[in-house]
């Protein structure tokens, strides 16, 4: 349903929802919020596939030689993550990732 045809029935769109919390598309407190919603997404991913892999976050952790709580953070999106561990991370869970740019 388009924006025009929503507002005609009293909805609000998705869009103008996040705007209205964090603003318009390109500032900094959209930018930081878009930017958490991605940390999340590739927690979730992550733990998806350790959950598929049949492992504990110590075991991942113990095979990539880090901590339980980093993985733990990662999967909750609290941290940032440099590439090259996030290629580790999957690869410790026989995975392979790839990104597409849009």
């Amino acid at each position: 349903m388009d924006n025009k045809k929503m507002k005609a029935r009293g909805c609000t769109s998705l869009e103008d929802l996040i705007s209205e919390d964090f603003g318009a598309p390109g500032t900094a407190e959209r930018n930081e919020f878009e930017n958490s919603c991605e940390a999340f997404i590739i927690g979730e991913q992550l733990r998806a596939e350790r959950l598929k892999a049949g492992m504990t976050q110590e075991q991942l952790a113990a095979k990539i030689g880090t901590k339980k709580s980093y993985i733990s953070r990662i999967e909750n999106g609290h941290t940032d993550i440099q590439l090259s561990t996030l290629f580790k991370i999957f690869q410790g869970l026989g995975r392979k990732i790839s990104f597409t740019i849009m």
